[in-house]
């Protein structure tokens, strides 16, 4: 089974060439007709994307079907396969708050979750709150948001995405009726905080760039346009966040940047209360608060900060006078131990660090300052906490699992230190953790560091250098890849393919210094990482040169493309999703919605000339040159905010016009969805079939699974 790339001509967009310099440098970009003016009305609405843009967005939608035509019997078996993993009626451990326990669950055929609740502690009275799959009906794109419910339970604020571009549509429940009040609040980022008397919400607002900016406070049964502005931020570099704390009655309001934080406490009990300032932003300081209203007799912020502390330490601060000689440790810094994040209870502060790029959670009782942790012996796997609603609880809940090991879904008694599995995920058609093995392996890179590389295969895969590699990789944002399990890749672990995460640099896997030097002027550190991974893949005897597939998406689409440009004798296939490629053109224009928070991620080159060439020398677009590629198969969205369309268009057209190899480049645009792809469980399954099933053609590995 192969791809024909000769099964149908390729599209070729006309080349009209654009030019302007810019610090010196004189750049030409033949393909920027590609990105529509009317890009932000074309978020609202993508039926208005201009025609000539539309017509070859479908004409390569058209050719890409064409070409993986041989490959879609593998696409529907694999889509089976997935299917038949997922339990179908599957329902989430119900969370208590006060006299319900609240819940998703999804129902046999069902695409969306379902919304409910019912009386605390009791296995009947379900109350459905929401109904996704009902929602979803008629609608080509269906997305539900957030669904918070209001203090008194009465209510329920819920949103929801009809488009992929993040634009979400806020309404109010009730739930003595299940019907919907008139209120209506648009364009929005999909969450709300009630006030505490249930009258009113706060929401953000985006803004004509889809910047989260303002936040406005909307009084139930009124309409939108009266809503009052509570907050807004001037600097459009910063990302606005707000959430309700544990403990409840404060809002915490955050101002971020990829290198500090500022964050404005709001009294959700008075409804002329104005943001106050709690911690002040601070170049290259960041700090993550967390609200207990009466530790030792007063209102104390908990706050997990790098402030002289590089891996974060947490400190205790009154509300009232939180400046920072009103500090005082807690927990101190400890170099190579990242604390990733900070939770705080009645009696309890709960934290999830890292050592060695393997998680713990460790428990501190606020009173006796006595501290055990919670770990595991697997040589890979993956930790998270779920806080849940209530502040006043010796239970805290947690999920584990690892590249073998379905999730487990766990509550721990605090106190008395013991554990009950709430839930194990089913895999319907069978899974036998014996059957297949996780690694964790330390690639040497050039500069000697070693880069963490964590593998799940099926056990008796030849180790010889014969089998293929999917290596996932992104390494930005200081986001860690968990060593997570997943249903979906067993498709290809049965299929005799090698998983592999590359840790690279720009993660937080081995503490924040990972991070840093991961970015800016140390971004290709990222790149040269994941080459290293794949180096040591083929001495390791795991695989060989040009059996390996390449896959990340939006800033690992960036990886994407820069290996590919530098090291394409590695890679028998690159899989990039919504891959953000076109770098210098979308740094350099601060219309987009992501463009200025994200100068200080990859440097400003509009005002940094160094900046603008560091970019320029491996931003992916313009790195295209005249040499072999191997297949490609890029992945857009029409409605995306993040990156754009014209990204990944663009850098297909390019790749088209230079390479000098006969193999299929791709792209297919999901001409009703953003960045996330298609928004039900099941059409989304499809779209990863068939990246998979691509990944499996380009190796020549087996089409059934291996027995």
């Amino acid at each position: 089974m192969t791809l024909d790339a000769k099964a149908a001509p390729a599209p070729v967009a006309d080349p009209r060439p654009t030019r302007r310099s810019v610090h010196g440098v004189d750049l030409v970009d033949d393909y920027a007709w590609l990105r529509a003016a009317n890009w932000q009305e074309a978020l609202r609405d993508p039926g208005v994307l201009p025609a000539p843009i539309r017509d070859h967005l479908m004409a390569e939608n058209a050719y890409a079907e064409t070409v993986l035509a041989p490959v879609k019997p593998l696409i529907e078996a694999m889509v089976r396969e997935m299917r038949g993993r997922i339990k179908e009626d599957d329902s989430a451990v119900p969370s208590p708050d006060g006299p319900f326990d609240y819940y998703d669950r999804y129902r046999e055929g069902g695409q969306h979750p379902i919304v409910c609740r019912r009386p605390r502690g009791s296995e009947d009275g379900e109350q459905v709150m929401l109904d996704g799959d009902a929602l979803a009906e008629g609608r080509a794109f269906f997305d539900l948001g957030g669904a918070t419910h209001s203090p008194d339970h009465r209510l329920l604020a819920w949103s929801y995405d009809d488009k992929g571009s993040e634009f979400f549509t806020l309404k109010v429940r009730d739930l003595a009726t299940g019907t919907d009040h008139a209120d209506l609040v648009e364009e929005t980022g999909g969450d709300a905080v009630w006030s505490a008397d249930g009258s009113a919400l706060y929401y953000i607002r985006l803004d004509d760039n889809h910047r989260p900016l303002r936040i406005f406070r909307h009084v139930l049964g009124e309409d939108q346009a009266r809503d009052a502005l509570v907050f807004e931020e001037k600097d459009t570099t910063v990302f606005v966040g707000m959430g309700e704390t544990t403990a409840g009655g404060l809002a915490l309001i955050s101002c971020s940047q990829s290198d500090s934080t500022e964050t404005f406490a709001l009294d959700l009990t008075r409804p002329d209360a104005e943001p106050r300032l709690v911690l002040p932003r601070r170049e290259d300081v960041k700090a993550y608060p967390d609200y207990h209203p009466s530790w030792r007799g007063e209102p104390t912020l908990f706050i997990r900060t790098n402030d002289e502390a590089e891996d974060y330490r947490i400190v205790a601060a009154p509300l009232a006078a939180p400046q920072r000689e009103r500090w005082s440790e807690v927990v101190p810094h400890r170099p190579g131990v990242l604390i990733l994040s900070a939770h705080v209870l009645k009696d309890w502060l709960i934290r999830l660090e890292r050592e060695n790029a393997l998680p713990r959670i460790v428990i501190r009782n606020l009173t006796t300052s006595e501290e055990h942790a919670i770990a595991f012996d697997e040589e890979a796997y993956s930790l998270g906490v779920l806080p849940g609603y209530e502040f006043d609880t010796d239970t805290l809940r947690f999920v584990y699992s690892s590249m073998t090991t379905p999730n487990e879904t766990w509550d721990y008694d605090m106190r008395a230190r013991t554990r009950v599995l709430r839930k194990r995920q089913e895999v319907p058609s069978g899974h036998d953790a014996a059957d297949y093995v996780t690694r964790r392996l330390l690639a040497p890179a050039a500069d000697g560091e070693t880069v963490p590389v964590s593998l799940v295969y099926r056990r008796g895969t030849p180790l010889d250098g014969t089998a293929p590699v999917l290596l996932y990789g992104y390494g930005s944002y200081g986001a860690s890849m968990p060593a997570s399990f997943s249903t979906s890749r067993l498709s290809l672990v049965d299929r005799g393919f090698v998983y592999a995460i590359a840790h690279v640099r720009g993660g937080m896997e081995k503490g924040y210094r990972w991070y840093r030097t991961g970015k800016r002027e140390f971004k290709t550190n990222t790149f040269t990482d994941f080459i290293a991974c794949a180096e040591h893949l083929v001495a390791k005897g795991f695989t060989a040169k040009g059996r390996i597939v390449a896959q990340g998406g939006s800033a690992g689409g960036m990886l994407m493309g820069a290996v590919a440009n530098m090291r394409p004798d590695l890679f028998a296939g690159i899989l990039a999703e919504v891959p953000f490629v076109d770098v210098v053109a979308t740094m350099l224009d601060d219309t987009l919605p992501l463009t200025p928070p994200e100068w200080r991620e990859w440097g400003n080159p509009i005002a940094d000339p160094e900046a603008f060439r560091r970019m320029l020398a491996y931003s992916p677009y313009d790195n295209v040159r005249a040499q072999a590629y191997p297949p490609i198969l890029a992945l857009a969205g029409v409605s995306d905010p993040r990156v754009t369309y014209w990204e990944p268009a663009k850098w297909v057209a390019r790749l088209r016009a230079a390479k000098t190899d006969a193999h299929p480049v791709l792209l297919v645009t999901n001409m009703d969805a953003g960045h996330g792809g298609a928004a039900g469980r099941f059409d989304r399954l499809a779209e990863v079939a068939r990246s998979y099933a691509f990944a499996v053609a380009v190796t020549g590995a087996p089409e059934a699974p291996v027995q």
